[in-house]
């Protein structure tokens, strides 16, 4: 007679979900596929509460690529009053 296996039931962390939330926004507002986006996650089991968080790596990653785009809106927003203020 086979044991039977067990299989280990894995939940996002608050963290991860609101991660994957900024990822439908990033793509939304980028234009990028959310499902390329998502491949890229990476995630790390927390042994304490069982939860799948965004690994160390990952979210410095992550922070710096919102970083960037943040600075890269900015530029281009300044850029757009000032064209507006030559034209007007």
């Amino acid at each position: 007679m086979e044991k039977p296996t067990e299989t280990l039931e894995l939940r996002l962390s608050d963290e991860a979900i609101g991660h994957v939330c900024q990822l439908i926004q990033l793509s939304i507002l980028t234009g990028s596929d959310v499902v390329d986006r998502m491949r890229l996650m990476g995630l790390e089991l927390d042994e304490t509460t069982s939860k799948l968080t965004l690994s160390k790596a990952y979210a410095e990653r992550a922070a710096a690529e919102v970083d960037a785009l943040s600075t890269k809106a900015e530029e281009m927003s300044k850029k757009a009053s000032e064209q507006t203020k030559e034209k007007g």
